[in-house]
């Protein structure tokens, strides 16, 4: 069911509900009222004909009559007086007597002084009412005819205008459904057009600062960033293209002259060591791109531990130094670290030593002493690495390129890259919740600041 019929079937229900109490409240008030003052009439008609019997001394023959004329066209009271001796003093209906009084009946009104309860259908009230220093009891009984039609018209009106209100209700719930639901039917049906072709689409949203105006503002935003994911993609995509493109067509020229004619074991090795160099590039390239799909995937599928900063430095500078047996890594303690949580940090060891061999292999690459260093500091709740070198440094306009992904400076003509490298450190630095920022000066050399929390 949707949830435009389940809103309208709720606030039908709930109406309804309050609906019926409520009519129920008026209807149990109104029955309630009925019968009080029922009773307090026959109270009255029972004083008045004692009256009239006692103290005016009106002929019993004469009251009796009264009763049987008024009885013909109204619900006439019946009255009976009696002593306190169980002697009948007055009737005026012996023959009906509808109260059917007993002695046990009597000493109870007595007893009491007022006593009030149903027989049938007709409400009956008996008094001890004095008289010249004498007691009598006075029973008066009457069905109240018209008071019951009020309550059953009264019963029959609230049906009807409860079947009316609930219909009335519905419609309306309908209607005001449709209109509150009338947004979020425009989105879906806008968001229907959207796809991977056309990301540049948006949902409309209003002025007003409602949850729907903020629904359709964070699918925007995630449409954004979706739409920046896929430009992402696409360009990723084509530079993948292309650095593969390159050295595979080297290897593959390389080896296609090297065919076409003999040539000496000179020329032979010689091309051998062209396709062998391009191949490195190539198992660098595809490391690299594999390292940037790890440092992809979600934080729940990366191994966390707790690992030391300064033995992530030294493996990185043996791998580095291992492949590259002329740079030189240095590593120093700006400050001692009071206990070992310091030097410690809640992370990904193989992509911590990726970023930093990264790191290190920059300084030495574009440095004309191949030389880098790393200096670590202590700072309340964090491990600060600076990554510094004399190289040829960075210009300004290519600073804040540098760490995006295949990008390549001025700078890369003075050594082979594939522009991967400071992209990859930038993604894993900020998968430890960590920043990187860089500062460089032409012909002086540049420096990388790494901040980590430590545990």
């Amino acid at each position: 069911m949707k949830i435009r019929n389940q809103l309208t079937l709720l606030f039908t229900f709930i109406t309804a509900s309050i609906l019926l109490a409520f009519a129920s409240v008026i209807y149990l008030s109104a029955k309630e009222n009925r019968e009080k003052e029922f009773y307090a009439s026959l109270k009255k008609e029972a004083v008045t004909k004692a009256n009239l019997f006692l103290n005016a001394k009106v002929n019993s023959k004469t009251l009796q009559n009264i009763y049987k004329n008024n009885r013909a066209t109204l619900n006439e009271v019946e009255v009976a007086i009696y002593n306190t001796s169980f002697n009948l003093l007055y009737h005026d209906a012996v023959n009906i007597d509808v109260v059917k009084e007993t002695k046990p009946m009597l000493d109870k009104i007595i007893q009491q002084k007022e006593l009030q309860f149903y027989q049938k259908d007709w409400q009956v009230v008996g008094l001890k009412y004095k008289f010249q220093e004498k007691n009598y009891v006075i029973t008066a009984a009457a069905y109240d005819e018209y008071g019951y039609k009020k309550l059953q018209n009264l019963l029959q009106n609230i049906i009807i205008v409860f079947i009316i209100s609930i219909l009335f209700i519905y419609i309306a719930g309908r209607f005001f459904s449709k209109k509150a639901f009338e947004p979020i039917v425009e989105m879906t049906n806008k968001a229907k057009k959207i796809s991977a072709t056309n990301l540049d689409l948006r949902i409309s949203t209003n002025e007003s600062k409602d949850e729907l105006s903020e629904m359709a503002n964070t699918i925007n935003e995630m449409l954004n960033r979706l739409e920046n994911s896929f430009d992402a993609q696409k360009h990723f995509v084509s530079n993948i293209s292309h650095e593969l493109r390159t050295p595979l067509s080297a290897i593959i020229a390389e080896l296609e002259l090297s065919t076409n004619k003999d040539r000496s074991v000179e020329e032979y090795k010689r091309a051998i060591q062209y396709a062998l160099d391009d191949a490195k590039k190539l198992a660098k390239l595809s490391n690299s791109l594999l390292d940037f799909a790890k440092a992809s995937y979600d934080l729940s599928e990366i191994a966390f531990k707790s690992v030391r900063i300064d033995e992530v430095l030294l493996d990185a500078r043996q791998q580095i130094q291992k492949s590259n047996p002329d740079y030189n890594v240095a590593i120093h303690f700006e400050n001692d670290f009071e206990n070992d949580n310091q030097i410690l940090v809640n992370g990904n060891e193989y992509l911590l030593k990726v970023a930093f061999a990264n790191l290190f292999e920059n300084g030495c690459k574009f440095s004309e002493n191949h030389q880098s260093r790393v200096s670590i500091s202590f700072i309340e709740n964090r491990i600060a690495l600076h990554f510094s070198d004399n190289g040829i440094g960075i210009l300004p306009e290519d600073l804040k390129h540098i760490f995006t992904p295949f990008y390549r400076g001025t700078n890369s003509v003075y050594a082979d890259g594939n522009g991967i490298g400071l992209s990859l450190t930038k993604k894993i630095i900020l998968l430890h919740k960590g920043t990187i920022s860089v500062s460089s000066k032409i012909n002086e050399g540049s420096t990388f600041l790494v901040e980590l929390p430590h545990v």
